[in-house]
């Protein structure tokens, strides 16, 4: 399978907390390209791993639409998302044992998480393929996962999600607990799948290397993006209803209240910040 597009128009996703209820997106307007690799960033509360979950099927949006591939996913039945989540699409949650049988050793829990897949009569790749992408140590497929590092762990949980080869990968933080040679060695077995297979890979991070690592990121801030990176330079994006949400920097220099507008110039649109009248 060739990577997925992910595609939402309008996303909301409200939930209920203490008697209220809160909104978590409030109306996320997104393309990911097929085949992409993008880091989500934003601070804590800001709405990215909710986006990450709803990406996932794990979690139905209020309103809104969103499509992965040519499915829309809110549309779908259980039974369809069990099968779309078994195949199509992948996630490694954060911490490598919540992706793990600690009982089986690495070839085993990438056989493991084939299991449905083959009973479908699913084509998939060997265990040994597998852990071979990712950079999995040979030497380390059959030992106790007791005797591991970290970062083989964490390179074997990447191992397990892609067992089916899905079309999209999602993290969650998935280097966060590890030292900064680990998480390159991870980072490069995420490239490494999607180089090779073409899987389109999403994760949530706060790691500013993982981010620069990513050829795209989206800021998400308040529930809406608030702002994509390309190649290391930054951009506001306008949102469907046409405001502009101006990252942290911006708003210390021009503050909520300030009158702008904007100017065609050699045939650019230049933002002009005006002068309050007194």
């Amino acid at each position: 399978m060739s990577g997925l597009r992910v595609v939402t128009r309008g996303l909301v996703h409200i939930y209920h907390a203490d008697g209220h209820d809160v909104a978590a997106l409030s109306g996320i307007d997104l393309v990911v390209g097929a085949g992409e690799r993008v880091a989500l960033l934003g601070p804590s509360g800001a709405g990215k791993s909710t986006l990450l979950t709803l990406f996932g099927g794990l979690l139905r949006p209020s309103a809104g639409r969103l499509l992965v591939g040519d499915r829309e996913l809110s549309q779908l039945s259980e039974a369809d998302l069990d099968e779309v989540r078994g195949t199509e699409i992948a996630m490694v949650l954060q911490g490598a044992a919540r992706n793990l049988l600690p009982y089986l050793c690495a070839r085993d829990n990438v056989a493991f998480a084939q299991g449905a897949a083959r009973q479908r009569g699913r084509q998939v790749p060997s265990p040994d393929e597998v852990l071979d992408l990712v950079g999995f140590p040979t030497a380390s497929a059959d030992v106790p996962l007791a005797t591991l590092t970290p970062g083989a762990l964490q390179l074997l949980a990447v191992a397990v999600a892609v067992s089916c080869r899905p079309g999209l990968l999602l993290g969650d933080e998935p280097t966060s607990q590890l030292d900064h040679g680990a998480r390159d060695v991870v980072l490069e077995a995420l490239a490494q799948v999607n180089r090779q297979w073409g899987t389109t890979v999403i994760v949530v991070t706060h790691d500013p290397d993982v981010a620069a690592a990513m050829p795209r990121t989206i800021t998400i801030r308040d529930g809406r993006v608030g702002a994509e990176g390309r190649e290391g330079e930054e951009f506001a994006v306008v949102s469907a209803d046409g405001s502009v949400p101006l990252p942290p920097h911006a708003l210390a220099a021009i503050p909520p209240g300030s009158l702008v507008r904007l100017h065609e110039e050699d045939g650019r649109w230049v933002l002009v910040v005006e002068e309050e009248s007194p």
